[in-house]
């Protein structure tokens, strides 16, 4: 169930800070976001953050609520000055871009309503977006962190220490995000001779994924040590039966990490960049890989191919005796 504008305001701390049309009209552009968009509820938090930071900014600027007059007569330096005060608070390049874009979203959806204008952001220039690589893990450091045996030392019941190998397995086994697979029913399991399941990604697109059959034996394995009742509900549930939250899986990766000798770089998300760098390594081809990650472009999948060559160049290097002094610039 998508959240309504309310709940996406309280989550971000307080309501908008602007005169009462400006408010109305903010809330009508998170139900546009939830509603026409189907953005997810981590967009929808994000930009009411952003937004919300930005009008109460404009009114400590200005030393009024932000109105339709005060949209409607920005300045570059207005903008600019916004994004400095986020940086000095502890933004990056790129939550600046995302917040950035927040409101240039949100004053588009004025402008239509004739509460603003954007003409103001054609003088403003956009952070430098980074361009990291997604760190994959090695094929042996990504089973061992999906393997309930490397936490065998744990003082944790068995069938917790399987729950999370399985739900590990699925992010590195079929590529699915972390709150992908904690979306999966108990009903839709992929278990026995069911080799796939259907999953509602971002921007609310479905798709189905094949699931191999040591993921299926993992979730098998949970599914016979859990003690509650799982049917009717979800698939991954919580030491007192509810829903699974995601930072259960990302602290049991951090005792593994610790355990493993594994970076920083190491974790639940790393197993799905994995799971593309493997396969793409593998002789996958990169449409494919797109459907099964579920990217809407092409581009975003094109990363991994990047990734693989960066790893293939990395073990030449380590391997020849002269590699660290050989071009590796390409014809």
């Amino acid at each position: 169930m998508r959240d309504s504008p309310r709940a996406a305001t309280k989550r971000s701390g307080a309501a908008f800070l602007a005169a009462p049309d400006i408010v109305s009209a903010a809330e009508s552009w998170l139900e546009h976001l939830s509603g026409e968009r189907r953005c997810s509820r981590h967009t929808l938090d994000a930009y009411a953050r952003d937004a919300r930071f930005f009008l109460a900014f404009l009114a400590e600027r200005r030393g009024a609520p932000a109105d339709a007059a005060t949209l409607s007569a920005l300045a570059p330096a207005d903008i600019r000055a916004f994004m400095a005060q986020r940086r000095t608070q502890g933004l990056e390049n790129r939550s600046l871009l995302r917040a950035l874009a927040a409101v240039r979203s949100l004053m588009r959806f004025l402008e239509k309503k004739g509460l603003a204008k954007t003409d103001v952001f054609g003088a403003v220039h956009a952070p430098k977006k980074p361009h990291s690589l997604p760190k994959a893990l090695s094929v042996a450091d990504a089973r061992d962190l999906t393997r309930a045996e490397t936490r065998a030392g744990e003082a944790r019941e068995p069938w917790i220490l399987a729950r999370d190998a399985a739900a590990l397995a699925l992010l590195y086994g079929a590529g699915l995000r972390i709150s992908e697979a904690l979306s999966i029913e108990r009903d839709r399991a992929p278990i026995g001779v069911v080799d796939r399941v259907s999953i509602t990604g971002k921007g609310g697109k479905t798709r189905v994924v094949p699931v191999i059959e040591p993921v299926r034996r993992a979730i098998e394995d949970y599914i016979s040590l859990c003690p509650y009742q799982l049917a009717g509900g979800p698939l991954f549930v919580g030491a007192r039966g509810g829903p699974l939250s995601p930072r259960i899986l990302q602290l049991a990766v951090e005792r593994m990490r610790g355990a493993l000798g594994l970076p920083a770089s190491a974790t639940p998300h790393a197993l799905r960049h994995s799971f593309a760098t493997h396969l793409l390594g593998r002789g996958g081809d990169l449409r494919s890989i797109q459907e099964l990650l579920g990217h809407a472009s092409l581009s975003t999948t094109q990363i991994y191919a990047a990734v693989d060559k960066a790893r293939l160049l990395d073990a030449w290097r380590s391997a020849h005796p002269r590699g660290a002094r050989v071009s590796t610039k390409s014809n």
